[in-house]
Parts: structure tokens; sequence; C-alpha cells
């Protein structure tokens, strides 16, 4: 899917893009962008990004963590997720308050050396060129800075996956159709079929100039979280 698609794409699903994570989830996706806001070393006096942000639920934890004292940027380059997510940060109050910036995760509007550390849900397998992204995130962090990056993955056992393809087919297309956005959801299992497994991310982390890379499986490997540290 080209950059274009992609970016429609998000655009198109905003409005609904919270209430189908929450549904098709059960709630559990804030526990596993907790994890990786946990992961990501983040603490008060902060200066931290939430790149690929979509409406908003890591960077809102992520202020939490760095407190009145720290900076918290979400960068997306989908228009209508960053109304829904400046909306929903507008009626919390949020202190400090959110920086929303339009911006491309292959072409990133920010200096080298800023953030103190980082994290990206579902937007890793979602951008045309990984290893771009991942050097454009490896530029920006601090040295010694972490990320943590939170994705949808094909698990390794056999029985998972088959019990994953059923729930796309069965849960998330249907669910997907009655709002009227079938087409948007479809496009979950190829992209899963094409995204890169723990050790190929581990090795393009190396790749892009992180130091360190380690790959957690959880939620029986249908999601995944990699942990990089900038030396």
């Amino acid at each position: 899917m080209t950059a274009d698609k992609v970016q429609a794409l998000f655009n198109r699903i905003a409005p609904v893009y919270d209430q189908l994570n929450n549904s098709l989830s059960f709630g559990q996706h804030l526990v596993w962008k907790r994890m990786a806001v946990k992961w990501s070393g983040a603490k008060l006096g902060d200066t931290s990004l939430d790149l690929c942000c979509g409406s908003g639920d890591i960077a809102q934890i992520l202020v939490e963590k760095v407190g009145r004292t720290g900076q918290v940027y979400g960068a997306d380059f989908s228009v209508r997720q960053l109304d829904v997510a400046r909306d929903r940060s507008e009626r919390r109050c949020l202190k400090p308050a959110i920086r929303w910036v339009e911006a491309d995760a292959l072409n990133l509007p920010f200096s080298d050396n800023q953030f103190d550390c980082a994290t990206m849900g579902y937007g890793l397998r979602n951008v045309t060129d990984i290893p771009l992204s991942l050097k454009e995130l490896h530029r920006v962090l601090k040295p010694g800075a972490n990320a943590a990056i939170l994705d949808m993955h094909r698990p390794d056992g056999a029985w998972m996956r088959v019990f994953q393809q059923w729930y796309l087919d069965e849960v998330v297309v249907p669910m997907a159709q009655r709002l009227g956005f079938i087409e948007e959801y479809a496009y979950i299992a190829p992209s899963l079929d094409k995204f890169p497994i723990g050790s190929e991310q581990i090795k393009l982390a190396h790749q892009a100039g992180f130091s360190r890379a380690t790959h957690y499986a959880i939620a029986g490997g249908t999601m995944g979280v990699l942990v990089v540290q900038k030396g």
C-alpha cells in the first residue's frame, strides 16, 4: 500500500478508530500500550515522542510519566487522527499539554538527539519503508534513549495463527463492515503476512544504528513490542 493510501485510510477510520480498538481488543490495547510506555523508560522531566500517535492513547499515558516538567509530542501524518487526539486531550485538560505535530515517520520534523524516549503504537507495520522509519527514530533520540514499538504480529504457534486468522475473518471484518469500513480493515491480514517477525525486527534495528534491541511477544504472540536503545 502506498503512503498516500495509508494516509487516506487512517483519515477515513479516525471517527471509529477508538471504538473499534476497544471492541476488538476487549479493552486490552490499553494494557499493551502501558507496557510499551513502561519499556520506553519515560520518566519525570523527559521530552518524549509518540510516533504514529493515532488518536493519542499512548501520548496521554506519557503525560502521566513525564509530569509537569516534561514534554510530550504526538506525531502522525493523519490530520483526522490528530484532530481526534487533540480533542480528547483538551477535554481532559492534560498538563503539560501535548504538542500535536503532523509528521511523516520517514522524514521527521525534529532535531537530531531531541528526545529522551519514544513510543510507536501500531505504526511500524503501516510505514512504506521500515528501515528508513527506524533510522529516523534513531536520529531524533538522544544517546542512551529507549524506544518501545508496539504492533500486531503473526504468532509462531500454528494454533494461535489459526485463531488469529479466524478472529480477523469472523470478528474484525464483520464489525468493520457494520460500521462501513470493511475495505479499511480487510488490509490487516495481508499487512501481517508482510510484517517482519521479531528476530527480523531486531536485525533491522541494529542496521538502523541501535546498539540494543529486544523483541517481546505478548498476547500469545499476536502482539509484540520491539524495545531499542540508541548507543
